[in-house]
């Protein structure tokens, strides 16, 4: 049977025209950032409470001329995309299916370009590459399928949808590593991360998947799809959000719950909450506008709906991208699962760009992706302090030294060495926007400074005395620098300074 026959792989889109309600709505937020234990001295300056539902203009609509990515060989679908700007690159993972991949199942290509226009070539050229398949045997013995990529430090992680066939309640979120996003690992001992909770059984049988991830503040964020959970609709649509500070979701893990994220024994916990009544959604942190927003596929396009920092409230209207679509949607986003910045007015203008599937192919299963993109306007990201640190937390551009500044805890670190600061940085900027000299310099990265590394703990530079982690021994190396092995207890002494991790 063709796999987009299948009912349980994924989630029944003739109910989709039922999702454009659902959201909850609750009180204010005065803070853009949830503080990460132990890691940030500098102080962070709250942002002020503003009103709820704000309406923001929109403009600079656009779209690609065509197809801008698309399986070669015998691929008959392409969906479900995951777009990163990475390192001057914007690079797309998706599902498909290729014959010779093996087995026979969804795979995930990937693929890469200048822009989200395309076009989108395997790498070194050529047609996509079949980059992740089906382990037989395991959970995901024949289907890998929908990707959500973040790259955190030196590491990618890839958050997919697996299944071992084609039973009810067979889905679920597995994870792997990769230190250049074209060969993985699995991870978690090739066991499934996430998979349905069992809340609640309802004729859609799908199960967990499409999970979309965002890394913020040293916590990783993931968004799934549960048909069994306790709050989902009637027809299994839903959208449900974890928090932990470990990729594996395998320890500390945190499920938003009506009264904001609780801390729970595992990912299995009941789904007490969903922020989307829709399948098929992309999760991503606007720092510009201090919210997250939630891509959502509904009658007229893509509906962007935004959320604080909590999740306790609608910081601003929804605004929908308008055009055809069969599928969800990828937001073009940086490593870190951010918005990228506007180079024509990071402070006023934010741009909403995306990838998503547009006709049916010859099996009746989604393809064509093609890019569409608006503005925001209006946003006033750069209106005190607070605002200024949330749009460029991760962005680093030129110091008036000839060296590099890199946002991160509200403050600018100045790095001497451009290699450094953008192996660092989620987004490098080459003009200096003049809401930089707002922030305070808190410390410098000189070249050659020391640096520490203790069992269970990392890397670190020791700035002024404290403590700055690092990704890991490449940002230490780049910089000069040799890590002296410290045990646990000498690490823990020093004073934390920001993690540079990120």
């Amino acid at each position: 049977m063709h796999p987009f026959r299948r009912l349980n792989r994924r989630p029944a889109r003739a109910l989709l025209a039922s999702f454009l309600a659902g959201l909850l709505l609750a009180g204010c937020t005065e803070g853009y950032a949830q503080p990460q234990a132990g890691e940030h001295p500098v102080q962070q300056t709250a942002v002020p409470a503003r009103p709820s539902n704000v309406s923001l203009a929109s403009g600079y609509p656009r779209q690609s001329g065509g197809v801008v990515a698309a399986g070669g060989a015998d691929a008959v679908y392409n969906y479900g995309p995951s777009v990163m700007v990475d390192r001057g690159q914007t690079r797309m993972w998706w599902c498909s299916q290729y014959g010779g991949a093996g087995p026979a199942g969804d795979d995930i290509l990937y693929a890469e370009a200048r822009s989200a226009n395309g076009p989108f070539t395997g790498p070194g050229g050529g047609i996509p590459a079949a980059v992740f398949s089906g382990a037989p045997g395991q959970f995901d013995g024949m289907h890998t399928c929908d990707p959500s990529v973040l790259r955190v430090g030196s590491t990618y992680y890839l958050y997919y949808t697996g299944a071992a066939g084609d039973h009810a309640l067979g889905n679920a979120v597995g994870l792997a590593t990769s230190a250049d996003g074209i060969h993985w690992t699995r991870a978690a001992g090739g066991k499934p991360i996430l998979g349905p909770s069992h809340d609640v059984h309802r004729a859609n049988v799908y199960g967990a998947g499409q999970p979309s991830a965002v890394y913020l503040d040293g916590w990783f964020y993931l968004m799934f799809t549960d048909t069994t959970g306790r709050a989902a609709g009637p027809n299994g649509a839903g959208q449900f959000l974890l928090r932990s500070h470990d990729p594996a979701f395998g320890s500390g893990v945190q499920a938003l719950d009506v009264g904001g994220f609780v801390p729970v024994a595992s990912t299995s916990a009941p789904r007490a909450r969903s922020v989307v009544d829709g399948f098929s959604a992309d999760l991503m942190w606007v720092g510009a506008l201090a919210a997250f927003v939630v891509a959502h596929e509904t009658e007229g396009g893509t509906t962007l709906t935004f959320w604080t920092a909590d999740f306790t409230d609608h910081p601003y209207q929804p605004v929908v991208i308008p055009g055809p679509w069969r599928e969800g949607p990828g937001l073009v986003r940086r490593p870190d699962g951010h918005a990228p910045l506007s180079a024509a007015d990071p402070c006023d203008r934010v741009p909403f760009d995306l990838v998503r599937a547009t006709g049916l192919g010859g099996a009746g299963a989604p393809t064509d992706l093609r890019h569409f993109g608006l503005d925001l306007l209006g946003s006033q990201a750069c209106a005190n302090p607070g605002r200024v640190a949330a749009t460029f937390d991760g962005v680093t551009a030129p110091s008036p030294e000839r060296t590099m500044d890199l946002v991160r805890a509200g403050g600018r670190v100045r790095v001497d060495r451009r290699a450094v600061a953008a192996a660092l940085a989620g987004e490098v900027l080459d003009r200096t926007p003049p809401a930089f000299a707002t922030l305070p310099l808190t410390t410098r990265l000189r070249s050659g400074a020391e640096a520490v590394q203790a069992p269970d703990r990392g890397f670190a530079f020791v700035l002024d005395g404290h403590r700055w982690p690092v990704p890991g021994p490449a940002a230490v190396g780049d910089n000069g620098s040799t890590a002296r092995p410290v045990p646990a207890r000498q690490w823990d002494s020093y004073p934390a300074g920001a993690s540079l991790v990120g």
